[in-house]
C-alpha cells in the first residue's frame, strides 16, 4: 500500500462532472393521499418547508430558493448524509461518486441497478421493468489524486466485485481529509469516475437530462426521450 501511495500525482480539476440518481420525470404529490383538495396539499407543503432543517446553506441566500436547496440535496448532499459500503468506502463514511460523461455514468449505474438492486429483489423473475433517472452536471473544483496511471500495476483497483483495496484507499483518503480521486471506470473502459470524499468541492448543480432504463429480452434499453433507444447494454457484459 505504501508504493502505492507513493506514487499517486495529483490533478487539478475546474469543470462539470456527471451524477446519475433515481428521480422521475414527472414530480408527484406526496400529500395527495392525505387530502383531494389542492389547497389543503399545498398548506401540508408549506409546512413541511417550515419544520424541515435546511440541508444546504447558500453563500448568497438572497440569490438561492427553496428548489435549489432541493437541486443542491438531491445532485451532491445525499451521499453524504445516507452513510453505505461502496467501491471506496466500507460504510463508515458518505463518498459521492460521478462521471466525465453521460455515457459513463449509464454503464455504472446500469450495473448497479441490475447486479445490486434487481437480482436482489424479492420476487423478482426477469420479466420487464423499468426505472427512471436523472443526470446532473455538477461543478468539482479541487485538487484531486489521479488514479490512472496507477491502474497497470495495481488492477485491484478496477477489480469487478472485490472492494478490499479501493476501501483501503477511500479510508485513508477520508482520514487524511483529500478531496476527491478519479480513476478509469470499471464499466466503462472509455470514461472516467471521480470519487468525492469533501461536499465543498461541488457546486452549481444543473439538469443535464432525463433517462429511462428499460430491462427487457436480456438488454437494457436506455431512452433519452421516451419510447426511444438510446443506448442498448446486454445485460451479459454487466
Amino acid at each position: 500500500m505504501q508504493e502505492f501511495f507513493s506514487s499517486l500525482t495529483v490533478v487539478d480539476t475546474h469543470g462539470d462532472v456527471r451524477r446519475n440518481i433515481v428521480s422521475l420525470r414527472e414530480s408527484r404529490n406526496l400529500f395527495d393521499d392525505l387530502s383531494g383538495d389542492p389547497a389543503e396539499q399545498a398548506l401540508a407543503q408549506q409546512v413541511e418547508s417550515a419544520v424541515k432543517p435546511l440541508q444546504y446553506h447558500s453563500p448568497t441566500p438572497v440569490i438561492h430558493r427553496p428548489f435549489e436547496e432541493a437541486e443542491w440535496f438531491n445532485a451532491i448532499g445525499w451521499p453524504f448524509q445516507h452513510w453505505q459500503s461502496s467501491r471506496y468506502s466500507d460504510g463508515s463514511f458518505g463518498v459521492w461518486y460521478g462521471a466525465d460523461s453521460v455515457e459513463t455514468t449509464v454503464y455504472e449505474t446500469a450495473y448497479h441497478w441490475y447486479h445490486g438492486v434487481l437480482l436482489d429483489a424479492e420476487g423478482y423473475s426477469g420479466e420487464s421493468v423499468a426505472i427512471e433517472r436523472k443526470v446532473y452536471n455538477v461543478a468539482c473544483d479541487a485538487l484531486i489524486l489521479d488514479l490512472q496511471p496507477s491502474v497497470g500495476k495495481f488492477p485491484a483497483l478496477l477489480h469487478k466485485t472485490d472492494y478490499a483495496f479501493t476501501q483501503q484507499v477511500g479510508a485513508r483518503l477520508q482520514r487524511e481529509g483529500h478531496p476527491a480521486l478519479v480513476t478509469p471506470s470499471v464499466r466503462y473502459p472509455e470514461g472516467l469516475g471521480y470519487a468525492v470524499f469533501n461536499d465543498a468541492v461541488l457546486s452549481n448543480p444543473r439538469v443535464n437530462c432525463m433517462l429511462t432504463y428499460r430491462l427487457k429480452g436480456g438488454h437494457i434499453l436506455v431512452e433519452k426521450r421516451p419510447g426511444q433507444t438510446w443506448r442498448r447494454i446486454p445485460v451479459a457484459d454487466l
